[in-house]
């Protein structure tokens, strides 16, 4: 590797900022699971708290720059609420379309949080679901929703005209355990997170495969339990390696780039709360945040556990069509920030 190659991986994609701290109302997240960027400007993010647990269930509006807005939605089976949010997407009108897996329906949102329209029920029919997750519109507006339990990826109208679908259960080409979230690049090309397989799989917007990455493991370009996929305006393809508790760059040809582990910091919100809360802030000033334990067998799960600024259960990673991409994670109730350099 050349000395630009190595600076080319240093500057490549570089950690910005957090935003997020761990409230059950009002500003703040409570174990969120997707995020997305609208066409305000705004950053809606959808909290889906614990099983059984239904504080908390909500979406939190806020900005880049961690400025709040709103909340809107809450737990229940009524038009606009929610049970267990598992993604959400913006059409080109500025729509929010929220997966529910517990309801086994999509929600539709305007901008302001209002609710417009739902569709879907159980089952594993044309235009049903069990257990609905990723979603993501490609750039006629038509909308991909990644049925989980069934197995399969759904085409829809944005108004939930159901089109087509693909997919069945199994480990072979074109196949899906268990698949979780879902994004379309610039060409239109389909690339779903293949979770139980441990792998990403690429298709044609018919679902003819094209590409699969990733085996299983911990080592680079290995995956284990991907739970979210992005893909940037050269091709570059971004995983949320969930189980291994890490972010993976890979190049257009599936190659391994570079992998991050998480390099968070206090967001504006935790600033604000240190402020007020005296005691905590100074206990926190003394506190050793990445203490030197002896994890067992290499766990990364427990690493993430002890050490605050990495990840912990990254659930959905996106990318904002210019430069900046940003990991939700669940069990810190937060969101990483990183630029990507051109």
């Amino acid at each position: 590797m050349t000395a630009s190659d190595t600076k080319r991986l240093v500057d490549f994609l570089k950690y910005s900022h957090t935003i997020g701290l761990s409230t059950m109302s009002g500003r703040g997240f409570y174990y969120p699971s997707d995020a997305v960027a609208g066409e305000d400007g705004k950053l809606y993010v959808i909290n889906r708290t614990l099983d059984g647990d239904n504080r908390g269930v909500r979406v939190t509006v806020c900005d880049m720059d961690g400025e709040y807005y709103s909340t809107f939605s809450e737990f229940g089976e009524n038009d606009g609420q929610l049970i267990w949010p598992t993604a959400i997407a913006a059409d080109s009108q500025g729509q929010l379309y929220v997966s529910d897996e517990h309801n086994n329906r999509i929600t539709v949102f305007n901008a302001s949080g209002k609710f417009l329209s739902k569709w879907g029920e159980h089952g594993s029919g044309a235009g049903e679901f069990d257990g609905p997750s990723g979603l993501a519109f490609d750039g006629d507006d038509n909308l991909y929703v990644v049925d989980s339990h069934n197995n399969r990826v759904q085409k829809y109208t944005r108004d939930g005209e159901f089109l087509s679908s693909f997919g069945s259960e199994g480990a072979g080409d074109g196949q899906f355990d268990l698949p979780w979230h879902v994004t379309v690049d610039a060409k239109g090309e389909l690339y779903v997170a293949d979770w139980r397989n441990d792998r990403v799989q690429k298709f044609t917007p018919d679902g003819d495969l094209l590409a699969k990455y990733g085996t299983s493991g911990r080592g680079d370009g290995q995956l284990s339990r991907p739970s979210g996929v992005a893909v940037d305006r050269e091709g570059y393809i971004y995983v949320a390696d969930w189980g291994n508790e890490r972010v993976q760059v890979l190049d257009p040809e599936g190659g391994f780039v570079m992998k991050l582990r998480g390099e968070a910091t206090l967001s504006k919100w935790a600033d604000d709360y240190m402020e007020s809360n005296v005691e905590e802030a100074k206990a926190r000033a003394e506190a050793d945040l990445e203490p030197d334990v002896e994890f067992f067998m290499d766990d990364p799960h427990e690493e993430s556990s002890h050490i605050e600024k990495y990840f912990w259960a990254p659930v959905s990673i996106k990318y904002d069509g210019v430069d900046k991409v940003y990991v939700t994670e669940s069990n810190r109730h937060r969101i990483q920030v990183y630029l990507r350099a051109y």
